[in-house]
């Protein structure tokens, strides 16, 4: 980034206005740190969003889809998507914080900024105390780009090892919509029915999207 002067720079500029002061591009390019041969880091930032579709984008990659991108290389990827998984942690709650969780808006709150924009589906459940107050979240399963295998038994392990009085199950759609399939129709009355034999309340089942949600609680399916 020779031609820029310094105060254009991206970590220059971050230095001397704050991150705020930075475009999306620029704070890529302060995350890439260098460029490579005749291409500066802010044009590798340019191309990077461009071909990702935004920074928004990055949360739903992985660290081969970057790679595949000039001047970038598994490295580089690896700093990116470190720098998306910070930002992602800082929008979840901390495990002490012993969230109460009454209703589908207040799950998919605490939900989305952790597993709703993952590059493909996972399934994992809430262990919630008699209170619906969090004793900690689980992914069990992580399946391809549409598809995950849930087994009763492992959901019902969970809980009873995690001393839960009730639970509630999470998976997301990378598709981007959040409309339960056939299949999670069927998954939900499953577990629901194992639930009550179990002695532990299925409390919800949420289907997460970015930032949307479909709550089979709230839509009257549980």
């Amino acid at each position: 980034m020779k031609q820029l002067s310094p105060d254009d720079r991206p970590r220059e500029k971050l230095a001397r206005h704050g991150a705020a002061a930075l475009g999306d591009n620029e704070l890529v390019a302060a995350i890439l740190g260098s460029g490579c041969r005749q291409v500066d880091a802010l044009t590798i930032a340019n191309d990077l969003l461009a071909a990702r579709g935004g920074v928004h984008g990055l949360v739903r990659s992985t660290c081969d889809e970057l790679a595949r991108i000039g001047g970038i290389g598994r490295a580089k990827a690896a700093q990116v998507l470190a720098a998306v998984e910070l930002g992602r942690r800082t929008l979840a709650h901390a495990p002490s914080a012993r969230i109460q969780l009454r209703t589908p808006r207040e799950a998919a709150a605490y939900l989305l900024p952790q597993f709703g924009a993952r590059p493909v589906e996972q399934f994992g459940v809430v262990l919630l105390d008699t209170k619906h107050r969090v004793l900690r979240a689980t992914v069990l399963t992580i399946g391809s780009l549409n598809a995950t295998a849930v087994q009763p038994r492992e959901v019902f392990r969970e809980a009873a090892l995690g001393g839960a009085a009730a639970l509630i199950m999470f998976h997301n759609h990378p598709s981007g919509d959040p409309t339960p399939s056939p299949d999670d129709v069927e998954l939900t009355r499953r577990l629901a029915a194992a639930g009550i034999v179990m002695g532990i309340d299925v409390v919800d089942h949420l289907v997460l999207a970015d930032v949307r949600y479909w709550s089979f609680k709230e839509m009257g399916h549980l």
